[in-house]
């Protein structure tokens, strides 16, 4: 009978805790998708680049956003089975509220190894081959970007102005500035037009002048009509991984001499090697507060809802919950300035775990 009960709110918790973390990642992935629509506005990429970016960057939110929502889930399910006197079932079958607390640690500490494997894994891989589609791609909307008026830089090397566009689709008074090559050139042209389809990508300029700059001489000759030819630009979207986007194990392995792990990707310079440990303690340590944000909640066991204070202790245990939330993330940010930070935060989640266990206990014995 008791591992029916239990059953039960485990499977009502996990579900809860399911419907909330898909419902609540997709309206933090769509206010993220806003902000990356900016590879279309201004870097030039196209639709279904844009849409394949966003999407494997909604592991990382899921790995932010497991804590709190955590917390609401089992904060709601303890809450909705007090007002149904659904906790009695518990106690009446000879259930007590320390065996009940110790199962919701056990779910847990299933959940923190969940967040790990998200955090050490799942988002990091997501997040890197979400830098490499940035890396890999054309500029698909560059003849939307091109703008009379306006220079227009999201090449990188290459700076283009246009003072007219003729309603013919054509561009009058063109200015190119290419410094991708070892011989930067200034291109002047009277008139051209853009080409951009799936054959090519050019740019036909006709009537000018071309300024050489090479090996300190300056050429200048004049055409009639050239093509500039665009495919082999790149825009000036960031292509470099960052920290997070890096496998764990490579991270571990700036630590280590001897390890035989390939870091093609990234240099373990030692300037880099506190942000390093701050996003291994991320990954790997952080996830350590969810058996305490399960442990503070589960005080709500202890009053009753007959209780006149009843909604102040709730209240209290909430905020309560949501400063240890906050605790976790802010103490992450300072957790590799100084040594002494660095023991701190590795102790603080377990002495704060012991100590609010131990308060439980005695709180237990007394109702």
């Amino acid at each position: 009978m008791k591992k029916l009960i239990f059953r039960k709110i485990s499977k009502d918790l996990l579900i809860f805790f399911s419907f909330s973390i898909v419902l609540l990642g997709l309206i933090v992935w769509t206010l993220q998708a806003i902000k990356y629509f900016d590879l279309v506005a201004e870097d030039g990429h196209g639709i279904k680049l844009y849409f394949l970016y966003s999407i494997l960057n909604f592991p990382k939110i899921i790995h932010k956003i497991v804590p709190f929502v955590f917390f609401i889930s089992l904060f709601y399910i303890l809450i909705s089975y007090e007002g149904k006197n659904e906790l009695n079932i518990f106690w009446i079958n000879g259930i007590n509220k320390v065996q009940f607390v110790n199962k919701i640690i056990f779910l847990s500490f299933l959940l923190m190894f969940f967040q790990i494997l998200i955090g050490s894994y799942l988002a990091p891989m997501s997040q890197l081959k979400a830098r490499n589609l940035l890396k890999n791609s054309e500029i698909d909307f560059f003849t939307s970007l091109i703008k009379e008026g306006k220079f227009i830089n999201v090449v990188q090397g290459l700076t283009i102005f246009i003072n007219k566009k003729n309603e013919d689709g054509s561009y009058s008074e063109i200015y190119l500035d290419d410094s991708t090559k070892e011989s930067p050139k200034m291109i002047y042209a009277k008139n051209g037009m853009l080409i951009d389809n799936k054959k090519q990508k050019i740019f036909k300029l006709f009537n000018g002048k071309v300024i050489k700059n090479e090996n300190s001489k300056i050429n200048i000759f004049e055409f009639e009509q050239i093509n500039f030819n665009l495919k082999d630009y790149t825009s000036n979207s960031t292509t470099a991984p960052k920290i997070q986007e890096i496998n764990t194990l490579a991270l571990i392995s700036c630590f280590d001499i001897n390890s035989k792990v390939q870091r093609k990707s990234f240099r373990c310079d030692k300037e880099f090697f506190d942000d390093i440990k701050q996003e291994l303690l991320k990954r790997l340590y952080k996830p350590i507060y969810i058996p305490l944000i399960a442990i503070v909640t589960c005080f709500l066991l202890i009053s009753s809802k007959n209780k006149i204070n009843y909604i102040k202790i709730r209240n209290l245990i909430f905020l309560f919950a949501i400063m240890v939330i906050i605790f976790s993330e802010t103490s992450l940010r300072y957790s590799v300035s100084s040594k002494l930070s660095f023991f701190f935060y590795l102790l603080a989640p377990w002495l704060m775990m012991i100590s609010i266990y131990s308060l439980f206990l005695r709180s237990a014995k007394n109702v």
